[in-house]
């Protein structure tokens, strides 16, 4: 029976390509002259220092726009709250990988509202989809790529 897996990973090397170009873009900034800012990547964590709110922004768009030419999607990049530090502030950005139980319960939901004639099943942090038919199975993959849920999804495992 043909079935594949959906899944939600990113490509840390891609991530860090990311961030690299971040940096070079940072250096060369004209209005970050002079201004103490950086951006760092710890294993699934991205960092962005800068010395006042506005800026902390402006690194996370230069972030964005660099991830989404390295084909990463920016849904995937998950703010966190701002934090003070004396004359620095701080912001987390966490890259979400997997798929959460809520979010897997939402997909099955999805699928199965869909009247599609397939089996859904939560696997760990991915899903299985099971068909008898490749037809079925593909049209499961356009549902779940027009669903706005807020996280970027992967298909992977296709086997016939």
């Amino acid at each position: 029976m043909p079935s594949f897996d959906i899944v939600s990973e990113i490509e840390i090397t891609e991530a860090k390509n990311a961030v690299d170009n971040a940096k070079r873009e940072l250096e060369t900034r004209y209005d970050f002259r002079g201004v103490d800012a950086s951006i760092e990547l710890n294993s699934e964590v991205i960092t962005l220092k800068a010395e006042a709110d506005p800026q902390v922004m402006q690194l996370f768009d230069i972030l964005a726009s660099k991830a989404s030419k390295r084909g990463l999607d920016v849904a995937s990049l998950e703010l966190k709250d701002i934090e003070r530090a004396g004359k620095h502030v701080s912001r987390k950005v966490t890259l979400k990988q997997g798929i959460e139980k809520e979010m897997a319960k939402k997909l099955v939901k999805l699928i199965k509202d869909a009247k599609i004639k397939v089996q859904v099943a939560i696997q760990g942090e991915e899903v299985r989809v099971t068909g008898k038919k490749r037809d079925d199975l593909q049209e499961a993959m356009q549902l779940v790529r027009g669903a706005e849920l807020g996280q970027p999804f992967q298909f992977k495992n296709f086997r016939d």
